[in-house]
């Protein structure tokens, strides 16, 4: 017969409990032996092995925090929710905090950080407005995706860079500062959410607002020779529910 949930859960308490006891014997019973051997009080024994264990704990979180960093590469965008693995939510934070004020990490805005890009002229360049807005977006059910201008210079047909992006999505609007520049996030119908999240999507919104443009052939043969085979595919099958305007050159493209 299977035991019930509140019966194993009891059962996982009181094992975690005795393990924890061993541990806090084993840790008694060095601290004992080594203040026979060494003629130090107990409690003064037992405050350095505190301390000493309290450092370990403090380097063992940042070095595991930082090598993440490193590992996903420069420019990527982090929350603390994404290294709530290695630790509760206030060591997290703190550890952050460390790490920011070592000059390792950037904090962007509150509860946001990157590992910032070097530039030998200009120094530390911007933070990377996808991956901000990745993060920023963690832990949402809500579907987004960039439109306007960005999209365009996202995708290599524009030098504009905006100085508001906007994002369509169909969780909260909001307004999210990063320096001076402005991201609004914007109430969308599912129509103009087609392909939300993907570069497909960035393509629909893009050929959205280069619509009447006179150079729309040159970017058509530009997007046809520079997206991949997956963006390609993805906006082939996204073509039957675009608008009437827009199927000929999603065509073209794929």
């Amino acid at each position: 017969m299977t035991p019930q949930p509140s019966l194993l859960r009891q059962r996982r308490k009181r094992r975690r409990r005795h393990e924890h006891q061993e541990v806090r014997a084993t840790k008694n019973r060095v601290i004992k032996q080594a203040c026979e051997k060494t003629g130090i009080p107990v409690t003064k024994l037992a405050s350095f092995y505190y301390n000493n264990w309290r450092l370990k704990a403090v380097q063992t979180i940042d070095k595991s925090i930082i090598n993440r960093i490193r590992g996903s590469g420069v420019g990527n965008v982090f929350s603390p929710n994404q290294f709530l693995d290695l630790g509760n939510r206030s060591a997290v934070g703190v550890a952050l905090h460390r790490l920011v004020k070592a000059g390792k990490i950037r904090r962007i805005r509150r509860g946001l950080y990157d590992l910032p890009r070097s530039n030998p002229i200009i120094g530390q360049t911007a933070p990377d407005i996808m991956a901000t807005v990745r993060a920023l977006m963690d832990g949402s059910h809500a579907r987004w995706q960039f439109t306007g201008a960005y999209a365009a210079n996202a995708l290599g047909l524009s030098d504009q860079v905006p100085a508001k992006v906007i994002i369509l999505t169909d969780g909260v609007p909001r307004r999210v500062a990063l320096g001076k520049l402005m991201l609004v996030f914007r109430r969308a119908a599912p129509r103009n959410l087609l392909g939300a999240g993907t570069r497909a999507g960035l393509v629909i919104q893009a050929l959205r607002y280069l619509h009447g443009s006179s150079d729309m052939p040159k970017h058509i043969a530009k997007l046809k020779k520079g997206l991949d085979a997956r963006t390609k595919k993805d906006l082939a099958a996204l073509t039957p529910k675009l608008p009437a305007w827009m199927r000929p050159p999603a065509q073209q493209i794929t």
